[in-house]
């Protein structure tokens, strides 16, 4: 999970791996808030003030790009969603630049 606001716009992003609990490079497709079928992918939550009042929705079509370099990852959420306040679609690019992806010590997987 990656989070980064300032001046009340804000950006949320989930990563779901799948099978494993590494983070592959490359495109991830955008799922939905209720998706929980699919073994892999990322949803995007984007919240932004305009004048006084905040809005918020969630991506429903683009990508979540990961690229690592040197054992930190760069990740780019790039979409458009629907917002009903604004009654159309609103597109965002973001970026998460040189984050470290600290190791787990434990499995987050479930064991039957």
């Amino acid at each position: 999970m990656l989070q980064g606001s300032s001046d009340g716009n804000g950006v949320f992003i989930w990563l779901r791996g799948g099978e494993t609990d590494s983070l592959a490079g490359g495109p991830w497709p955008l799922l939905q808030r209720g998706d929980t079928l699919s073994p892999r992918g990322g949803t995007v939550g984007v919240r932004y003030m305009l004048n006084a009042v905040a809005h918020g929705l969630p991506l429903d079509s683009g990508a979540v790009e990961v690229r690592e370099t040197a054992h930190v990852f760069t990740v780019v959420a790039r979409g458009t969603g629907h917002e009903t306040m604004a009654a159309g679609r609103v597109a965002l690019e973001a970026s998460f630049d040189a984050v470290p992806l600290e190791t787990d010590s434990v499995s987050c997987w479930a064991r039957p």
